[in-house]
């Protein structure tokens, strides 16, 4: 019954006909893209150095985990990238299925930590159903708009009234885990594809607008969330979910309001609560000098001041810029970038709609967890939590990584003759 449904929703519409092509025009010979595998590689190895790093003074040594993850995240990348993308196509709905009922399953089941319920444990290593959630909504959701007519919004609201329900629902089961920073990737991420799918811009000035609302919201409800914490004497650190039974905004917890508050006022919340990692971040990104103080030699993380327990994943660049400097955090931003604007290319190469949707969701996700990770350890973003693409420590999410670059590697070489 649910797969008729999602099935349903991926039939083309009467009048998208030129909207896929048949991609008959395959290159018999397709070569293998080596820019992405070599930035991937770098980026990967360099992982494991800096993990080793944060943890030197620590019983810690997820650095060989890290290691064994790259081996296993290579094989699922090649199998990935041998495989035709269009398998995607044919089978997205389960994979869509299968992901809403781990995020159903975590929900009951899953392991708590730190009030949080995302991990279920398999015995020897914890697994995040939310990182390929991002994976399954991607693939639907350039499904359904590779099959339909993208126009004016007129033209469009039964695609978008589609693509809404399909990314709502895992939305709402992540945001009840709590985990807020992932899913706020699935908006800029669907957003990107509409984009390139050429909808009417009044679409995205009507979007941009109700941010604007739901930023002020917000906004309104920490700034209520402030004046009860001066009103009790409390700190943004005692009292957690005190508050929550006199907002409007129950699926906002008072430790992302703290997060908040930590970012627009640095100086008023308290430095050795929730203020304590982004200054000790900041501490560490400025004293690495152009060069760094060399390669386990930087003292945040190895005294304990950048704590351990964020110091390997969230906060990985931080260790880098420290020991490293401004030269080795400029060649990550380096392989970084060529990483996404090689995504780019790709997808401009794909050999229909639905492969450069592909490409383009997957150069989406890896920009937004880039650009808010860096951005959080320099103060310009809010702490949510998101890692830093394939230099972070994490099985899952290396995991899902390979799986997206796989499948851009597929688009390539799947691409379109010239």
């Amino acid at each position: 019954m649910i797969t008729d449904i999602l099935q349903s929703f991926l039939k083309p519409s009467r009048r998208a006909g030129a909207a896929v092509t048949s991609g008959l025009n395959r290159d018999d010979h397709p070569r293998w893209d080596w820019i992405n595998p070599l930035c991937i590689l770098l980026l990967a190895v360099g992982g494991v150095f800096f993990i080793y790093s944060a943890q030197l003074n620590s019983p810690l040594s997820q650095w060989k985990m890290q290691i064994v993850w790259i081996f296993v995240g290579t094989t699922v990348y090649l199998v990935v990238s041998f495989v035709d993308y269009d398998i995607f196509m044919k089978y997205g709905h389960w994979l869509y299925l299968l992901t809403l009922g781990l995020l159903v399953f975590v929900y009951f089941f899953g392991i708590e930590r730190d009030g949080a319920r995302r991990w279920i444990y398999f015995g020897f290593f914890n697994f995040q159903p939310s990182e390929v959630v991002k994976i399954s909504v991607m693939v639907i959701v350039s499904s359904i708009l590779a099959r339909s007519e993208i126009g004016k919004i007129k033209e469009s609201l039964t695609v978008l009234a589609k693509v809404a329900l399909v990314v709502l629902i895992p939305m709402i089961l992540i945001l009840l885990q709590p985990d807020l920073g992932t899913s706020l990737v699935l908006i800029p991420m669907v957003l990107g594809l509409l984009y390139v799918s050429n909808l009417s811009m009044r679409f995205f000035t009507t979007v941009f607008l109700a941010c604007v609302i739901g930023l002020g919201v917000i906004m309104w409800d920490v700034y209520r969330y402030n004046s009860y914490l001066e009103s009790k004497n409390y700190t943004p650190t005692s009292n957690l979910g005190a508050f929550e039974e006199h907002s409007y905004l129950p699926y906002l917890k008072d430790y992302q309001r703290n997060r908040i508050l930590n970012f627009l006022m640095p100086d008023k919340v308290d430095p050795r609560g929730i203020g304590w990692n982004l200054n000790q971040s900041l501490i560490s990104v400025g004293s690495g000098g152009l060069t760094g103080k060399g390669w386990t030699e930087g003292t945040q993380a190895k005294l304990g001041y950048l704590p351990r327990s964020v110091a390997h994943n969230d906060f990985i660049f931080s260790v880098l810029a420290e020991e490293k400097g401004f030269l080795g955090s400029i060649t990550v931003l380096s392989l970084s970038g060529i990483l996404l604007l090689n995504g780019v290319r790709i997808a401009s190469k794909a050999r229909d709609r639905f492969g450069m949707l592909l490409a383009v969701g997957v150069t989406m996700i890896f920009t937004i967890h880039t650009f808010i990770n860096i951005g959080m350890t320099i103060g310009m973003m809010p702490i949510t939590g998101l890692p830093l693409p394939f230099l972070s420590y994490g099985g899952s999410f290396l995991l899902s990584c390979c799986i997206l670059q796989g499948i851009v590697q597929s688009v390539y070489r799947h691409r379109k003759a010239f």
